[in-house]
């Protein structure tokens, strides 16, 4: 036996420890893990065994991915111009096939507004593709937020929902 042996057997198990799969719980750890992100909003995060998780971008902290998801913009993108604003969302997000979207600056001041339209039957409980044309005013802001909320008739605050996607100016 050689002085390599007893060393080798002191440092496998040292190791074998470090390379133990992560406990991956939430999109965070997911993410820390380094396994591929989406750049969907919201993005989605996927183990090599197949388990999803989802960042909460929603008003209320609430995870809405089973509600709501864009593909464009993505989250902290660059908006100018006229700006396409793409995805899916549950019929039931829609009222009368379409729902607001506010442009707010860092201060939460609305700069524009838009309004989403179904792009296919919205009566339903399924996903329908969704989209929206919204013109961005010249501002001095650096930074604002998308907020693209479900369309609440009633105005009952337990029916509120929305999506707030970060966004970057000129």
């Amino acid at each position: 036996m050689t002085l390599r042996t007893p060393l080798l057997v002191a440092i496998l198990p040292l190791v074998l420890l470090a390379c133990r799969p992560q406990t991956v719980a939430s999109f965070e750890s997911c993410m820390a893990a380094g396994y591929p992100v989406t750049e969907s909003v919201p993005r989605e995060c996927r183990t090599p065994e197949g388990a999803m998780f989802t960042e909460q971008a929603s008003s209320t902290g609430a995870d809405v991915s089973n509600l709501i998801r864009v593909t464009s913009p993505t989250p902290d993108a660059l908006i100018e111009g006229t700006v396409s604003i793409d995805g899916k969302a549950r019929g039931t997000w829609f009222f009368e096939a379409s729902f607001p979207i506010l442009l707010l600056d860092d201060a939460g001041n609305q700069l524009a507004v838009a309004v989403a339209q179904a792009q296919d039957e919205w009566m339903t409980e399924d996903f329908v593709p969704f989209h929206a044309e919204l013109t961005v005013p010249a501002t001095t802001a650096i930074t604002g937020m998308l907020v693209l909320e479900k369309d609440n008739p009633s105005g009952l605050p337990e029916h509120s929902n929305a999506l707030r996607i970060p966004v970057r100016f000129r």
